[in-house]
């Protein structure tokens, strides 16, 4: 097997064009890419052309991309629930790169680990050299207090400096095919939820808190409850609160807010304890250089400072590395089925505080979570 990886991309929207095609591109000794697949014409054959794959390895189904053989792992990166194409990249022997989120279901998960899936998780922010030397720095110690802020313009906006090819070419029955299935996989989690219930599951907490909720967990570990939920205006739940507990009696505060006219993306994460504090400060994924600044105010020499530092490395560079360590010698990722499950779970049981404190109906996995 030659060092490099032929990979075969599933999804060609904004997570492959924006973030994933500059990174592969860039490190042809690490990937190629083999195979392209998606419902829109227009969007496969944009990033087919990019990538130099030939007309006949761009495929409308992921069952034709597997059947054809030619690709040694998947980057999974279309929307919604992936549990099922990542099921079927596992039994097709493949090691899968997976963005977020894993799935809708704690039974996907269970699943995939099953099968002893090879599955990398696609969350860039905990590959992040910030996260890693907060996480070094708060070893051994106990957060007080985890406070995280998200402040969150459209994508459009995001992405007003890139030229995309939207997928908009999807024939309706396509779509309407895609969204039944995904409809299904959210009754068995959430049962008869209501929209709203089921909106704020799998756009807000499944579709972006999980970053959060992923970044928390390698600084203090996973929440041991809610106590919180809240969400609103009503009709668009554009603004999302959560209030939690973390290990040994710290508190979790999480703040997103949807803002469409907001000027950029911005996204902090403080963790404050006895010796002192840190603080990661994100920015827009979509921009060239997305590392995070990590600010430290802490004590030396018994004397009070404040330093910061802003890595060069991409997080986005640094979790394929890792996804090719997999691939090729088996080495775990930083993020795999395990943190996407209790990633599931921890979003479940927000959801039922909410609806339970609103009275809304809720049912499947969530009332047990």
């Amino acid at each position: 097997m030659p060092d490099f990886v032929r990979v075969g991309l599933v999804g060609a929207g904004v997570a492959a064009q924006a973030i994933h095609l500059p990174v592969l591109l860039r490190r042809p000794d690490l990937f190629r890419v083999a195979a392209v697949c998606d419902p829109s014409a227009a969007a496969r054959d944009a990033v087919g052309e990019r990538c130099g794959v030939r007309a006949a390895d761009r495929y409308e189904r992921v069952e034709h991309l597997l059947d054809a053989g030619n690709v040694d792992a998947l980057l999974v990166l279309s929307s919604g629930s992936h549990g099922a194409i990542c099921l079927q990249a596992a039994a097709a022997g493949l090691a899968v790169f997976c963005e977020k989120p894993l799935a809708y279901t704690t039974a996907e998960a269970d699943a995939l680990a099953a099968v002893s899936a090879r599955l990398a998780l696609g969350y860039m922010k905990v590959y992040d050299e910030a996260v890693r030397r907060a996480a070094e720095l708060l070893a051994g110690r106990t957060a007080r207090s985890v406070e995280v802020v998200v402040l969150h313009p459209s994508q459009d906006a995001q992405l007003s400096h890139l030229r995309m090819v939207r997928g908009a070419d999807v024939p309706a029955e396509r779509r309407a095919e895609i969204e039944a299935g995904e409809q299904r996989l959210l009754g068995d989690a959430l049962g008869e939820a209501g929209t709203d219930a089921s909106e704020l599951y799998r756009w807000k907490l499944l579709g972006s808190i999980v970053h959060d909720l992923a970044v928390v967990r390698v600084l203090a570990g996973d929440p041991t409850g809610w106590d919180r939920v809240d969400a609103w205006p009503a009709g668009r739940l554009a603004s999302v609160t959560l209030d939690g507990r973390i290990a040994a009696g710290g508190r979790l505060s999480i703040r997103w807010h949807y803002l469409e006219g907001y000027p950029l993306y911005r996204e902090t994460v403080r963790v404050h304890d006895e010796r002192g504090s840190v603080a990661i400060t994100f920015p827009s994924p979509y921009l060239p250089s997305p590392a995070a600044t990590l600010e430290v105010v802490d004590q030396d020499a018994d004397r009070p400072r404040r330093w910061t530092a802003t890595p060069a490395a991409s997080p986005f560079e640094e979790e394929l590395v890792a996804f090719h360590r997999l691939v090729t010698t088996g080495a775990a990722t930083l993020a795999g089925i395990a943190e996407g499950r209790a990633d599931i779970v921890s979003c479940q049981r927000a959801l039922r505080l909410y609806c339970s404190s609103n009275g809304l109906a809720l049912g499947g996995e969530a009332l047990t979570a």
